[in-house]
């Protein structure tokens, strides 16, 4: 079955690429350069021309900060784009699978989000991408939304890249302590996907509708960025672990708010499909080894959303 897998540049839209072919599905890959969903033209175009049996959307506008600046750009991708590729797979009568954001909510929760609470996105990326699932939810009755949280992998530049480059550059790291989520591996994520993709193919129907996808077992930025130190100098990725300082959100300003409670509840996704939920810290060891077989990627310009202060 061909697979449109858009945003294939991101880390997640590797790894889908990646792992198609196991799942007995064939890729069309199509990163930004090669298709830009902002675009409705360009997007009927490509599936006129591939004619893909379903479409995997990995693309989004994901700077948080930049979003507070660029609104009609990041509404272009996430609203519009999101929008755009639900037209047009109605029009072609095929399916899509989209990947979503717990930035939908307003992060002042105290438990975890069930995909029934309502969303309340306090940042303009959360607002667009909200927009998206609900152009999706108006034009597509044939549909599954998937919403993950602090997504990090091997590949692209994600919090645990940072935190090893800056490790290395630096003795001392602050990182927030009062912001909880579930830090999920992009190939985790993508292995979903494909899942999903393939029962589909198998079965010509899914059970529709939103679902939410995170690692097991909740924790802050400080606890994630200790894992990863501790995890990496055992292995000698790092020669010597720098300190990490626990400080509050308060204490590193950003434009964009920042959820305090970024924690999903992913018991629809495994009483309803039979997904399995997975432990960050078995999956971030799996990153750590594989990172320490690649060589080190060059530092490139830091995420918004990564919520640390470097110190010298």
């Amino acid at each position: 079955m061909n697979v449109l897998i858009c945003g294939s540049g991101g880390q997640i839209g590797r790894s889908l690429v990646n792992l198609a072919p196991s799942y007995g599905l064939h890729a069309l890959a199509m990163p930004h350069a090669r298709l830009d969903i902002s675009d409705a033209a360009q997007v009927n175009q490509c599936i006129d021309r591939l004619r893909p049996a379903l479409i995997i959307n990995a693309a989004a506008y994901t700077n948080l900060d930049g979003a507070e600046h660029e609104v009609s750009r990041a509404r272009a991708v996430n609203h519009q784009g999101a929008a755009n590729l639900a037209s047009a797979a109605r029009r072609a009568g095929i399916v899509l699978l989209h990947l979503s954001s717990e930035y939908v909510f307003d992060g002042m929760g105290e438990r975890a989000y069930r995909e029934t609470d309502p969303p309340t996105p306090t940042s303009v990326y959360g607002a667009t991408r909200l927009a998206g699932e609900q152009a999706i939810g108006e034009r597509l009755p044939r549909h599954l939304i998937l919403r993950s949280s602090w997504i990090y992998g091997e590949y692209g530049n994600n919090f645990v890249n940072t935190m090893l480059r800056l490790g290395s550059k630096s003795k001392v790291l602050s990182v927030v302590n009062d912001q909880v989520g579930c830090p999920t591996r992009a190939r985790s994520i993508a292995r979903v996907l494909l899942e999903l993709a393939d029962r589909y193919r198998r079965e010509g129907q899914l059970p529709w509708g939103t679902y939410h996808y995170a690692s097991a077992a909740p924790c802050t930025w400080y606890e994630f960025a200790c894992a990863i130190f501790g995890q990496a100098e055992r292995l000698g990725l790092v020669r010597q672990a720098p300190t990490i300082l626990p400080v509050s959100s308060d204490s590193l300003p950003r434009l964009a708010p920042r959820p305090r409670w970024s924690v999903l509840d992913c018991s629809r996704i495994e009483q309803t499909l039979g997904i399995t939920i997975r432990p960050w810290q078995a999956e971030l060891a799996h990153v750590i080894q594989r990172l320490h077989e690649m060589p080190l990627a060059p530092l490139r310009p830091l995420p918004s959303r990564v919520p640390f202060r470097l110190h010298g």
